[in-house]
């Protein structure tokens, strides 16, 4: 097949550091490539996955992020190159791709919705789904919102190969935004509870996350408890894969959390609690636990030794791959063209 990509303006592809929804199209790019379809990627300039690309803006718009005009020009020049090119199906990653798609209705597109549904984004997906179809990450995901009718739910996957298993380590690991909604506060309070080192690394750029780092985890720092920065790739391989566990503490309904995955494929166990799509991810006693508090959560900390690294990357290898994840799209895009 020929298939388009449009990527988000908000981060090149792969991402330099923090991104997971560029690090996810980065896999499905390459998982299509690798599988024999023709692929054309609309991202940024400063963009490196190795497939054919093509752009308006030079650089990844960052700055700002969420922003309605830089979207909609990468988005109005996406379509233009598309119908320029001989594509039989387009696979929309921003939020206005699919509404401005309603204008090209001999052009089959599809978009996943990466993130949670909130009041906008279900009036916003309830009135382009009958039009372009919808792939969810997660059941998660999509019980927060019965109304809108999701296509397909493919859950992500990563390359292995990309995530050598590590030898694990003396510390645990948190790995995400420095947000309240990611919980790396409580990361911390319970690795302090269970007497372990922890390391904390991710995304602080915007003024609410610095607020947040300011007061809640700078006056923690020290004593065992040390944040690394936004890392790179290969920075964050290597913290993964020296880890004893990842702690993913959120408590709320987080529609995927890729880095759940990303642990299980360096052979380090997860531990969440049985919200979001955690229960998707974590087989509970195999690749980690799902915890019900925080007090549980330290019990099974002291306790990680007793899952097995090797299952944690097997399940990788096996349904977390992203073998599994491009055949699902492949197939779902079929059925799109079929129709």
């Amino acid at each position: 097949m020929r298939i388009a990509l449009v990527a988000p303006p908000w981060a090149p592809i792969p991402p330099d550091l923090y991104g997971g929804i560029e690090q996810a199209i980065n896999d499905l790019a390459l998982g299509l490539k690798a599988a024999g379809h023709e692929i054309l990627l609309f991202t940024t300039g400063d963009s490196t996955c190795p497939v054919p690309r093509k752009w308006l803006l030079e650089e990844a718009e960052g700055n700002r992020m969420g922003f309605t005009v830089p979207e909609l020009r990468h988005v109005m020049a996406a379509y233009d190159v598309i119908r320029e090119n001989d594509i039989e199906i387009v696979h929309d990653h921003t939020v206005l791709g699919p509404v401005y798609a309603e204008g090209y209705t001999d052009l089959p597109v599809v978009t996943t919705v990466h993130g949670p549904f909130n009041v906008e984004l279900i009036d916003l997906y309830s009135r382009v789904a009958t039009r372009v179809p919808l792939i969810g990450i997660s059941e998660a995901q999509g019980r927060a919102a019965p109304q809108i009718p999701i296509a397909k739910v493919i859950h992500h996957g990563v390359d292995a190969k990309s995530f050598p298993v590590g030898p694990g380590g003396d510390y645990c690991l948190f790995l995400g935004r420095i947000g309240a909604d990611k919980g790396p506060h409580r990361a911390i309070a319970i690795a302090k509870e269970a007497g372990v080192p922890i390391r904390l690394a991710g995304k602080l750029r915007e003024p609410w996350e610095h607020r947040f780092f300011d007061k809640e985890i700078a006056p923690l720092l020290g004593d065992d408890v040390e944040y690394m920065g936004e890392v790179s790739q290969k920075e964050k391989v290597a913290l993964l894969g020296g880890a004893m566990a990842t702690l993913f503490p959120i408590r709320w309904n987080e529609p995927f959390g890729l880095v759940m995955i990303e642990s299980m494929a360096c052979g380090t166990p997860v531990l969440a609690f049985p919200e979001g799509a955690a229960p998707e991810v974590v087989a509970d006693g195999k690749t980690g636990y799902l915890c019900q508090d925080e007090t549980a959560m330290v019990e099974a900390l002291k306790g990680i030794d007793a899952i097995d690294r090797a299952d944690c990357r097997a399940a990788v290898e096996g349904y977390f791959s992203r073998e599994r994840m491009i055949a699902e799209h492949v197939e779902f895009y079929k059925e799109i063209l079929e129709r």
